[in-house]
């Protein structure tokens, strides 16, 4: 249990440890800053979202309460 709770520890501060989503994340930190560096001073900064879509699309998903998951679920 108590290795358990290390690794959920762990997975929490640096999240998952797929590599390709590792790679995605690094390859769109560094695209975000040489968008950033090179866009007009009237635009909106780029984020590393904007650079990778796996990432958005994680991060956009919410937990379910038990209440919502017995509804759409039965």
């Amino acid at each position: 249990m108590p290795e358990y709770q290390t690794w959920l520890l762990y997975r929490q501060k640096y999240g998952g440890l797929n590599p390709m989503m590792r790679i995605e994340w690094g390859s769109a930190l560094i695209s975000s800053i040489i968008a950033n560096v090179n866009r007009d001073s009237k635009s909106q900064p780029f984020t590393v979202v904007d650079f990778a879509p796996h990432i958005a699309q994680a991060e956009s998903k919410k937990e379910l309460t038990l209440e919502e998951a017995k509804r759409l679920w039965a």
